[in-house]
């Protein structure tokens, strides 16, 4: 509803670098090593990304074992940072080195802070306070409701019904579409092919069952997947399934879901 007099709260996705402070006690383990410690970071966000990573106070990072890095991760080797780096860093520990683990963000408004890895399998443990974090720091203004309805949810690949249920439980998580999440019960696995992927969110857990539909070139596109033990905030979505809205049509109530592109106007 775009109006001279009115402007959304929050615009979405911002074209520049933001950050905000954070007096959370952050910590980041490998091979028994903590590599940050620190009370005192930023959330940082890049230009156009929803999603924060740290930023630490150098002093608060063993920049003792960190070399700089002559070259940046390979394609897909490192979820963050979007935009190249100024400059990265390896970390030596006493039996590896661990390659391209921190970085500098190529803006002078974020000199002296480094940003450190949050891609799995880099490094071993991140923790906030003494609860461990797992795949991206959380967003302080970022809100994840799991709420149980009676909506008429119908998902569909073409012309196979997928799935068909009356007893949906909503995910409403900020700036991302809702994720309609449906009793096994409700869904027609017949139809679908489990496939080997999983997936981990720190809002919600791990996601270790995933589904796909077949198609023409007899590839197997994911499109549904399931938490069995998802964390006690959304414990409602147990063993339910939801689906990608990008990938199959879903509609509520007769009517098609929006799609992201539909969220940032």
């Amino acid at each position: 509803m775009p109006h001279p007099t009115a402007n959304r709260r929050h615009p979405v996705l911002p074209d520049h670098f933001t950050w905000e402070p954070s007096s959370r006690w952050v910590r980041a383990v490998a091979d028994g090593v903590t590599v940050v410690d620190t009370k005192r970071p930023v959330l940082v966000w890049e230009p156009r990304q929803k999603v924060p990573e740290y930023g630490v106070p150098a002093a608060d990072v063993r920049t003792d074992l960190l070399r700089p890095a002559d070259d940046a991760p390979a394609p897909g080797r490192s979820w963050r940072p979007v935009r190249p780096a100024r400059q990265w860093f390896h970390l030596v520990l006493p039996d590896r080195v661990v390659e391209h683990v921190a970085w500098t963000w190529d803006d002078d408004g974020l000199d002296g802070w480094l940003g450190v890895t949050w891609t799995p399998g880099v490094l071993d443990a991140w923790y906030e306070e003494d609860e461990r974090v797992i795949t991206h720091p959380r967003d302080p203004h970022n809100r994840v409701d799991a709420l149980p309805s009676s909506r008429h949810v119908v998902v569909r690949d073409g012309d196979r019904v997928l799935a068909e249920s009356s007893s949906p439980v909503a995910v409403y998580e900020t700036g991302l579409p809702t994720r309609w999440y449906l009793p096994a019960a409700d869904v027609r696995f017949d139809e679908l092919v489990p496939t080997d992927t999983v997936s981990e969110c720190p809002y919600k857990g791990h996601a270790t069952e995933y589904w796909g539909v077949r198609r023409a070139d007899g590839t197997v596109e994911d499109v549904a997947w399931s938490y069995p033990d998802p964390f006690p905030a959304v414990a409602a979505i147990r063993g339910l399934v939801a689906f990608w809205g990008e990938r199959v049509r879903i509609e509520v109530d007769g009517e098609p879901t929006v799609s992201v592109t539909d969220l940032r106007v």
